[in-house]
């Protein structure tokens, strides 16, 4: 290995332990506590260190979404593909882990969904990570569709989706009515 390629792999790892930190601060303490410097000192560099990868916080927070998208979309996907008998049952399946996936990682959703980020969505720019977890919302309801626009089905499926999650997370929902919630969002994007 030469030098250069020892260099360029420091250099990766540094920037994924910066991620990964960022991850663990905001999952224990929330967005909030997330600093250029709690950061610095976790990961035990200095904060020019950090700035030589991130230009701030912003930046960090982006990288954790990005990787957030990737994560959802193998999800989604392995939830969608696994092998059924209904032709709905791959978006309950698709549904079900979404929901999963947001209570399971509520810093991590935050980081996709509810922080300001530089990530343009639906458009040229939009990272093939989130282009990637949305076709898997655009395959999942493509049996299903019917003559209704594919892309416009699936933003107001995704919305539906979040909307559960968001306020979920914000315990403004009964648990015991996810399964109905979730059955009535079936049914209105998918009637039998």
């Amino acid at each position: 290995m030469s030098v250069q390629q020892r260099r360029e792999r420091e250099r990766a790892e540094r920037h994924q332990l910066i991620i990964d930190a960022a991850r663990e601060l905001a999952e224990s303490d929330g967005w909030d506590a997330v600093t250029t410097r709690r950061l610095a000192e976790k990961v035990e560099y200095s904060q020019p260190v950090l700035y030589s990868h991130f230009k701030g916080k912003d930046a960090i927070v982006r990288a954790v979404a990005v990787e957030g998208f990737a994560e959802l979309g193998r999800r989604m996907h392995a939830a969608r593909t696994t092998p059924t008998t209904t032709s709905t049952a791959p978006l309950r399946a698709l549904a079900e882990a979404y929901l999963r996936f947001a209570g399971e990682r509520p810093a991590l959703y935050d980081a996709m969904f509810v922080q300001r980020i530089d990530i343009a969505f639906g458009s040229e720019e939009t990272p093939a990570e989130l282009r990637t977890s949305f076709g898997e919302i655009v395959a999942a309801l493509e049996p299903v569709a019917g003559d209704r626009d594919l892309d416009a089905l699936a933003e107001a499926f995704w919305s539906a989706l979040h909307g559960i999650a968001t306020l979920r997370h914000g315990q403004r929902l009964r648990p015991e009515l996810d399964g109905d919630r979730l059955d009535l969002v079936l049914a209105a994007f998918a009637p039998a």
